[in-house]
């Protein structure tokens, strides 16, 4: 259960409100799940993310089957709910986060296979990750259904064993970590990654600093007193 709160649903509904106003979660898309113990709490499928309940959530097990859920039986279990669990039985996530975010979604119209960036100082925020590293997400095809992104999402955690996110084009991302916190400090970071590298590419500054200089974005730099190009 989540430290601070009666139960893990009330952290999910306040942490969605938070998301929607970032715009992670409009009309109904993205999610959140926090693991509880043997338990992973998920909000239902096809709501008003900022407008959800506690009452409202369901409990699974690691393997996905239903262990508790709503009065309203016309709710259902997140439809990200099989790609929540892949990072947390992969990599033991306490909580998973899945954002809508139009950074997240340029990002995978500009990079191919692997979006990447060094030297920005929100890398850091990142687990495992210093200044100077080159940080690394997979991307992946979208699908019709959310579910059947759930091999494709396993084969890139499996691939890409430093990595906290994945990115899925035209979509949006899914972001982990060891707990909400964890998880909510990569989300934001990742985010204004995305965001930064956007820009950056708009720009034409490439977003890795080979051999670690600045080198490589001075010619897109306009000349400036005291500068010479």
């Amino acid at each position: 259960m989540a430290e601070g709160y009666q139960d893990s649903g009330a952290l999910i509904c306040e942490l969605a409100r938070s998301f929607y106003d970032l715009g992670w979660v409009s009309g109904t898309g993205g999610g959140i799940c926090l693991r509880d113990g043997d338990r992973v709490i998920v909000a239902p499928s096809g709501v008003q993310k900022e407008r959800m309940r506690p009452e409202q959530m369901f409990a699974i097990a690691l393997d996905g089957s239903l262990l508790t859920g709503p009065a309203d039986a016309a709710l259902r279990p997140s439809e990200c709910s099989a790609l929540f669990l892949k990072a947390i039985n992969l990599r033991g996530a306490g909580a998973v986060i899945h954002s809508h975010s139009i950074h997240a979604v340029m990002a995978t119209l500009l990079f191919d296979a692997e979006f990447s960036v060094s030297h920005l100082e929100m890398i850091k925020g990142v687990a495992g990750y210093a200044y100077g590293d080159r940080l690394v997400v997979p991307i992946i095809e979208n699908t019709a259904r959310e579910c059947d992104l759930a091999e494709a999402l396993e084969a890139a955690i499996v691939a890409y064993p430093a990595t906290h996110a994945v990115l899925v084009r035209r979509h949006g991302a899914y972001i982990w970590g060891a707990d909400w916190v964890a998880a909510k400090t990569h989300a934001e970071c990742y985010d204004y990654l995305f965001r930064a590298a956007v820009e950056m590419r708009r720009a034409g500054i490439p977003t890795v600093m080979e051999g670690g200089t600045d080198d490589a974005s001075v010619s897109t730099r306009r000349p400036s007193a005291g500068y010479r190009a």
